[in-house]
């Protein structure tokens, strides 16, 4: 035998004894006609698109991880999203531009002008180095934590809102292409909430500033099925698509997880105005609720996780 015919045969023998690659699971929502997303943290999570088919920073894209330090700008993490999304054809929703919780602790002591030139050079950079982003929660929390640069973003002003109303114009003015978002909490659990959030969004819609409502989807452990349709109904009358954003449900019982999946997921995922749902973690110790993971320490799914599978593929019982 030749030298190259023996190493020809070295070669395809070494290749037999390497055993094959199991192969990669589809995310949950492959194919469906609306998103299962989840959030990215700064922890390197290689299985990440073998559940998930939507990429939202979990707090990379907040003012504050990026521009802790007045003028030095950390693009770190959020590169690491964009790169993560971009090779598995995933969209990108940036959290958050205006929010009044994790904002710059430099930014409260600004004179006005200063500030509002402050909150523009954020967007626009944003804008520049990700002119893809595909969403983007513009305001956050704005019920419930107004920024402390609001006043000089033009507080309340003739609509009541006029400090969302100039962030709405702004991210409109840098992100044409982009779906721009509102995010709040308490909205699917109470009516009072809802109401006043759904006058919100009719104000930014009537500017044809928004194009989409993000409802936040935490503690519905023992949230009624009924008052949460009826909330998603209501905004629903609004006639733009509804984010089900950060969810997560927490209890260290599995069968108990399991069983809250399926009373509130459903509610959820099925409603018709709903385009996506983004969970908020997903790995022990690696998510803002202790108990609320679907992938233990030794990387074993819970019951809730191979039924959400099952049921987004159409395969889960009663």
């Amino acid at each position: 035998m030749t030298a190259r015919l023996l190493l020809a045969a070295v070669l395809v023998a070494s290749l037999a004894a390497v055993p094959a690659q199991a192969a990669v699971p589809p995310p949950l929502a492959e194919g469906q006609a609306k998103f299962l997303g989840n959030v990215l943290t700064a922890q390197f999570d290689p299985t990440f698109a073998n559940y998930w088919n939507q990429v939202t920073p979990e707090n990379a894209g907040k003012w504050l991880s990026v521009e802790a330090t007045r003028g030095t700008m950390v693009w770190g993490l959020l590169d690491l999203a964009f790169t993560t999304a971009r090779q598995h054809g995933m969209p990108v929703k940036q959290h958050t531009f205006v929010w009044g919780q994790q904002e710059p602790r430099w930014v409260a002591g600004l004179p006005p002008d200063e500030q509002v030139a402050a909150v523009d050079a954020w967007m626009r950079a944003f804008a520049e180095r990700y002119p893809d982003v595909e969403m983007i929660d513009v305001v956050n929390e704005p019920l419930h934590a107004p920024p402390s640069y609001a006043e000089a973003l033009g507080g309340a002003g003739e609509t009541g809102w006029d400090w969302v109303v100039w962030s709405f114009e702004r991210a409109r003015a840098y992100f044409p292409e982009a779906q721009l978002l509102i995010n709040e909490y308490n909205i699917l659990c109470c009516a009072a909430n809802r109401a006043r959030y759904a006058d919100l969004v009719a104000l930014l819609q009537e500017r044809g500033l928004i194009d989409g409502i993000g409802v936040q989807a935490h503690g519905l452990e023992r949230a009624d099925p009924a008052v949460i349709t009826a909330n998603l109904d209501a905004l629903a009358q609004l006639g733009l698509p509804i984010y089900v954003s950060e969810l997560e449900l927490e209890t260290s019982d599995d069968a108990e997880q399991l069983a809250m999946y399926q009373r509130v997921f459903p509610v959820l995922w099925e409603h018709p105005a709903v385009a996506g749902v983004t969970l908020w973690g997903y790995r022990a110790g690696n998510i803002w609720k202790r108990n609320a993971y679907l992938l233990d320490w030794g990387d074993e799914e819970r019951p809730a996780l191979p039924w959400l599978r099952a049921y987004l593929g159409g395969e889960a019982g009663d």
